[in-house]
């Protein structure tokens, strides 16, 4: 027999009077193993006669129930899914429970995986069904994942019975990408999210009376690729979600000359001017999800969004990147330029992509817009070529050097507009500076507005010439070296600027307050709360900590113990110059936990506060920014 799963008894031998339905028996052997041979319906318990067998199997593949895929070897298709559950019900039967295939049971003992296959390919599952062949459980295990499981949010219990979430048939979604699944399998859960989302929208097409093919497309692919229960902590309903990802939708290149400013879609589709803002702003730049939405800015104010990954950001992929090595590889091939052979002009570069695409791709009106965009574009793309895990072949080799070798270019030279825009700047603080060459306040703002313009690299720069010049400010330089690194994606390397400081000066515990919010960006939340929590043992007075204690929890979801830890840096710090950003993330936490009244309290503390106690205007718009978004 065996790992072949067979029908109970009732349904291959039902009674002396009754006879056997021998399609439901092969839809049954089929429906609950991964395939069958011709000899596991031979054999005991249900021995099919061989005549009788051929008959059947023959009618059940001409109705497209069953495929032969092999010689000899069968298995059940999606129509012969639903006509087993059909004859199952017929019958009155209670049908068996649907299993993880041998690929996912025999991957190792990944419990929390066999769990939620379980619950998402059943209506249902008891705590008795995880403890059965072929999937058994051990009650300690079971306990321990069935626990995670619930406290993650993917399944819920429900009268004794567990239940997938909609988290969880996202995190189910993810899960089936860790195995080597046969097609029609991927096929066929695909198709049921896409199933599942489809209903959703087109009630919200019908509601907000969306038309356009094109834009109900592009709105479908956006709502499966960016998941609500990623924001549904903060952004309690879904159609807000819907509505931001309407405006992406809408404002797309494809759609120009059409548009729609965020102030009136605001008030047309009547969603808060300033939650709209912050979620595009998030979304585009990459912040929340892994893929980003580029922008094109034209000069009259519009802006046109288009996804990284998508199909019309790959085109311009193909276009940029055959440009650019194309000419870099004719450089590298000769020695010097010929007339046949163009040097590496960036200006010409750009304008040749421009217009290829335009005549492609993107309407010949986005131009300049486009100009404009591309070379932030190209340092994107060598940045995603610089980060390539490997490069194994020579031609990958090349192919680094040569986008190195742009991002480089384009580090230097930046666009002209950006130069133009920091340069006035730094001339008014290098002039003050010639007269004053030791006010540590006047090299730091000059920093703040290189890391402002992203002139991360000259920011860098000019700290290691700082600390030449005032090496008792070490700490001080090195932190804000730490930060830069942030900014740049580069946290690791800021963290070790951190761990050579702990290590030089062990007695500072406000760096163990920075190596704990580093590793929290990291993702490594046990290490970062071990850290923060030990220092509030040995630090109880200090108040400061326990607010970063809590912002670490925060970004962590842990509210409701974030709110505890921004209770206690008040109590001990009523007074001291962050206070004001206690009470907004506490207000924050709360709205989150869905005490709106606490919430809006300290949210409208936090912001008198703001007005109050901060003269920097930079400062001072950003936080009451974040209060106005929770208001």
């Amino acid at each position: 027999m065996g790992n072949i799963n067979y029908p109970p008894e009732k349904i291959y031998s039902p009674s002396k009077w009754n006879k056997p339905n021998y399609d439901h028996i092969i839809l049954w052997m089929l429906n609950n193993n991964e395939m069958c041979k011709w000899a596991d319906f031979c054999q005991e318990p249900i021995e099919i006669p061989p005549g009788t067998l051929s008959r059947h199997l023959e009618a059940l593949k001409r109705k497209g129930f069953v495929e032969k895929f092999t010689r000899g070897h069968y298995r059940v298709t999606s129509g012969g899914k639903k006509e087993f559950l059909e004859l199952s019900g017929a019958r009155k039967k209670v049908s068996k429970l649907n299993y993880p295939p041998d690929v996912i049971l025999k991957s190792g003992r990944n419990y929390s995986h066999w769990i939620l296959w379980m619950v998402y390919n059943n209506s249902y599952c008891k705590r008795s069904d995880f403890l059965e062949h072929p999937q058994f459980i051990n009650q300690s295990s079971l306990s321990k994942n069935l626990g995670l499981l619930v406290e993650s949010g993917f399944i819920k219990k429900e009268d004794r019975k567990y239940i997938i979430t909609r988290a969880g048939k996202s995190e189910y979604s993810r899960m089936l990408q860790n195995y080597d699944l046969d097609r029609q399998t991927i096929l066929e859960e695909e198709g049921k999210r896409i199933e599942e989302n489809t209903k959703k929208t087109i009630h919200f097409f019908e509601k907000y009376n969306v038309n356009d093919n094109d834009i109900q497309f592009r709105f479908l692919n956006n709502i499966l690729k960016l998941d609500y229960e990623k924001v549904k902590p903060i952004l309690k309903e879904e159609e807000v979600f819907h509505k931001i990802l309407l405006f992406l939708s809408i404002n797309h290149p494809d759609h120009y000359p059409n548009f729609i400013s965020s102030e009136d879609f605001s008030k047309l589709y009547k969603i808060k001017k300033t939650t709209l803002d912050y979620y595009i702003d998030e979304i585009s730049e990459g912040k929340i999800y892994p893929l980003r939405f580029f922008k094109l800015r034209q000069p009259s104010g519009e802006q046109y969004y288009f996804q990284s990954e998508g199909t019309l950001e790959k085109m311009l992929r193909v276009i940029t990147e055959n440009k650019i090595i194309k000419v870099s590889y004719l450089n590298k091939l000769f020695s010097k330029p010929t007339p046949n052979v163009p040097t590496i002009d960036m200006k010409s570069i750009i304008n040749d992509i421009t217009n290829k695409s335009c005549e492609f791709l993107f309407n010949k009106d986005l131009n300049v817009s486009l100009r404009e965009f591309l070379p932030e574009y190209i340092k994107y793309l060598a940045y995603k070529i610089e980060t390539k895990k490997e490069l194994k072949e020579t031609y990958d080799k090349l192919e680094g050097i040569i986008w190195q070798s742009m991002s480089d270019i384009f580090q230097i030279k930046g666009s002209n507009r950006l130069e133009n825009q920091y340069k006035e700047k730094i001339k008014e603080i290098d002039n003050e500076l010639e007269s004053d060459s030791m006010n540590l306040d006047l090299h730091y703002s000059k920093i703040r507005i290189l890391v402002y313009f992203n002139q991360y690299n000259l920011s860098l720069k000019l700290l290691d010439e700082i600390l030449e010049i005032f090496p008792e400010n070490e700490k001080d330089v090195k932190i804000k070296k730490a930060s830069v690194l942030k900014k740049m994606k580069k946290v690791e390397s800021g963290l070790e600027i951190i761990n050579d400081l702990i290590h030089k000066y062990p007695k500072d515990h406000d760096l163990l307050s920075y190596k704990a919010y580093w590793l929290q960006f990291l993702d490594r939340k046990e290490e970062a709360i071990n850290i923060i929590q030990k220092l509030v043992e040995n630090e109880p007075d200090t108040g400061i900590y326990y607010d970063t204690y809590g912002e670490i929890l925060m970004y962590f979801e842990e509210y409701k113990e974030a709110t505890k830890k921004f209770v206690k840096a008040m109590v001990l710090g009523s007074h001291d110059w962050y206070i004001y950003q206690t009470y907004i993330k506490l207000g924050i936490c709360y709205k989150v936990l869905g005490n709106l009244e606490l919430g809006i309290e300290n949210l409208k503390k936090g912001k008198n506060l703001v007005n109050k106690s901060i003269n920097d205007p930079d400062t001072k718009k950003k936080w009451l920014s974040i209060v106005d978004l929770f208001l």
